[in-house]
């Protein structure tokens, strides 16, 4: 399980991108790269990390079902998962 610490510091990184996203697309269009530092690092969206929807966890991310390789695997184990059927693990 991830702190609340750092969801809650993902989420507004999340916020500030989606901000500074049309002002960023702009000034890279110009090429004004001065422009483009100037604003603050985390308004790139190069900083976002991607999380497990249900537990925070950072690493070991599913892109395709947005949460963890362990959820995963407990989700398809249950039958929760359509499509999912367990091999041999």
């Amino acid at each position: 399980m991830a702190k609340e610490s750092m969801k809650a510091r993902e989420v507004k990184r999340q916020k500030m991108v989606a901000r500074y996203a049309d002002k960023r697309a702009a000034l890279k269009a110009a090429g004004d790269y001065a422009g483009l530092q100037k604003l603050p690092k985390n308004a790139s969206p190069v900083r976002l990390h991607n999380r497990c929807s249900l537990t925070g966890r950072p690493k070991g991310y599913i892109r395709h079902y947005g949460i963890s390789r362990i959820v995963f695997r407990e989700m398809a184990s249950k039958g929760l998962l359509p499509g999912v059927r367990k091999a041999s693990w």
